[in-house]
C-alpha cells in the first residue's frame, strides 16, 4: 500500500491510498464512509489487497469525512489547514470524488470502476448521475444509505440538532459540540446543521421518501449492488432495499444485485467475502482472467 495525494480545484489536497500499481490496465476506486479510512477499517485493505493479488489496482479514496480530524496542505494559501468529519462540508462530495477519478485517468488507467462503501456509495451516486464526463465505466455500490432514514434510527441525533441550532443561534458554529454526533464521531455545529441538510447525498430515498431519484435514473452505466443480508440501515430487508434503489436506474436488468449472507452495514467479520465480490463484479465485467 501507497499513501497517495489528491488535489481538488479548491485546494484541498486528500491523502487517499493504492493498491498495486500504475501498470495495471484496471483500477477500482473505493470511497470510504463516514469516518472510515484504509487505516482503521479493515473492508478497505481486504478490497485492495485481494484486487492487487489479481493484477487489479485499488484506491481507497478519502474525502473529508474519512476521519475525525484530518490536517491538510491548503496549497491555495500555503498553509496547514483543520478538517474531516468534525469541521466538514457536505455540498463538496462530488468535487472529492471527480478529484480521486481524474486522478486515476491521469495516471493512465484503462478502465476505472467507481465503488463506495456507506455513505461513500452516496457520494459516488452523486457523482456519477450528474458529470458530464464519461470516464467511469463501471460502478460497484455497497451498503448505501436512506439518509433520511438513518437520521431517524440513530442515537441522540435529536439532541445533536438542538444543540447544533442553539450553537449557531449564538454565532459558535464552529465549535464541536459535548456530545458524539450518532454516538461515534466529534463534530462542529455547523457541519451537524449541513450533514443533515445535505440534499445531495438523500439519493437513495427507498424508506425514508426524503431525497431525489434523478442521481439514480441518470447514471450512465451499468453496475453492481453489494449488501449485507443483515445491514441494519435497510429496515429489515436488504435485498429489497437494494431492488427498489435499483429499479430508479434508467436499465436496472443491466445490473446486478449481490447480498452476502449475514453480513452487516459494515461486513464486519465478511470482509473477505465482500472483498471477493468486488473482485468477481469487476472480472465478470471485464473479462479479467484469474490469476
Amino acid at each position: 500500500m501507497e499513501i497517495i495525494r489528491v488535489k481538488t480545484p479548491r485546494g484541498l489536497e486528500l491523502k487517499g491510498a493504492i493498491f498495486g500499481d500504475y501498470t495495471m490496465d484496471t483500477v477500482v476506486i473505493i470511497m470510504s464512509g463516514i469516518c472510515s479510512n484504509v487505516f482503521q477499517n479493515d473492508l478497505l485493505c481486504a478490497a485492495g489487497e485481494l484486487l492487487s493479488a489479481n493484477n487489479i489496482a485499488c484506491i481507497i479514496g478519502h474525502a473529508m469525512d474519512a476521519f475525525s480530524l484530518l490536517a491538510y496542505s491548503d496549497l491555495k494559501i500555503g498553509k496547514q489547514q483543520n478538517t474531516g468529519v468534525v469541521f466538514d462540508d457536505f455540498s463538496l462530495a462530488y468535487e472529492d470524488v471527480e478529484a480521486y477519478v481524474k486522478y486515476a485517468k491521469d495516471r493512465g488507467f484503462k478502465r476505472i470502476i467507481l465503488a463506495g462503501h456507506s455513505l461513500g456509495s452516496n457520494k459516488i451516486i452523486h457523482y456519477l448521475g450528474n458529470t458530464p464526463d464519461n470516464l467511469v465505466d463501471y460502478f460497484i455500490v455497497s451498503a448505501p444509505i436512506d439518509l433520511a432514514h438513518w437520521w431517524q434510527v440513530m442515537p441522540n441525533i435529536d439532541d445533536c440538532l438542538k444543540l447544533a441550532e442553539k450553537f449557531v443561534s449564538e454565532g459558535r458554529g464552529k465549535e464541536i459540540l459535548p456530545i458524539l454526533f450518532g454516538g461515534f464521531s466529534p463534530m462542529c455545529a455547523e457541519t451537524v446543521l449541513g450533514f443533515y441538510n445535505a440534499y445531495n447525498l438523500k439519493n437513495c430515498p427507498v424508506i425514508s421518501g426524503d431525497g431525489e431519484t434523478n442521481s439514480l435514473a441518470s447514471i450512465k452505466v451499468s453496475g453492481t449492488f453489494i449488501i449485507g443480508e443483515k445491514d441494519s440501515l435497510t429496515n429489515g430487508d436488504a435485498k429489497g432495499f437494494m431492488e427498489k434503489i435499483n429499479s430508479y436506474c434508467s436499465h436496472p436488468e443491466r445490473n446486478k444485485i449481490v447480498v452476502i449472507p449475514n453480513a452487516s452495514h459494515i461486513f464486519y467479520g465478511k470482509h473477505e467475502e465482500y472483498a471477493a465480490a468486488v473482485l468477481e463484479a469487476v472480472r465478470n465485467e471485464f473479462c479479467i482472467a484469474r490469476v
